[in-house]
């Protein structure tokens, strides 16, 4: 058999496990069996198979899940950094409306790997105050409810946290 067979076989058995799967998964959540039903459940079935097989066509490259060490190590971080700064945005709600200050800056991401600039974005927007709007190449267009928070992220202690954790290499 050769490597374009053994692939192939692998791609129809993947999307045939992931049939099932989402096949019984419906069925048990539906609890609803009248053709109209079912029909909908085929058809959500179906989009979900071809976004599938699109994210498989797009992204032939396997990534590394990320666990273990690594994972130990950040998740206590940010959720300190969530706590933190949930802190810090009751205080300004709460507080003088004058201390708010909205700000929408670019910052340079150059150091961090392309492979983990989505994470350190979505570590970015899970902080509270902190958005990330945009991800474009080497920069982060971030909104903060205060100036504050992009001098922080500008000053690199998340960026430098994130690249000690995962590493800097691609």
């Amino acid at each position: 058999m050769s490597s374009i067979e053994k692939k192939s076989r692998r791609t129809y058995t993947h999307i045939a496990i992931w049939t099932l799967i989402l096949s019984v998964f419906w069925l048990l959540l539906s609890g609803i069996y009248n053709p109209l039903m079912i029909g909908f459940g085929v058809a959500s079935i179906f989009v979900v198979l071809l976004v599938l097989r699109r994210m498989e066509d797009v992204d032939k490259k396997r990534q590394q899940v990320g666990t273990g060490l690594r994972l130990i190590r950040y998740i206590p971080w940010l959720i300190a950094q969530i706590v933190k700064s949930s802190i810090q945005v009751t205080k300004l709600i709460w507080g003088s409306p004058s201390k708010v200050s909205p700000t929408l800056a670019k910052i340079n991401i150059s150091h961090v790997p392309a492979s983990k600039r989505v994470l350190y974005a979505n570590s970015i927007t899970l902080t509270p105050g902190t958005l990330c709007v945009d991800l474009k190449d080497d920069e982060l267009t971030i909104h903060a409810l205060q100036k504050s928070s992009i001098t922080e992220l500008e000053e690199g202690y998340m960026e430098h946290k994130i690249t000690g954790i995962w590493g800097k290499s691609e």
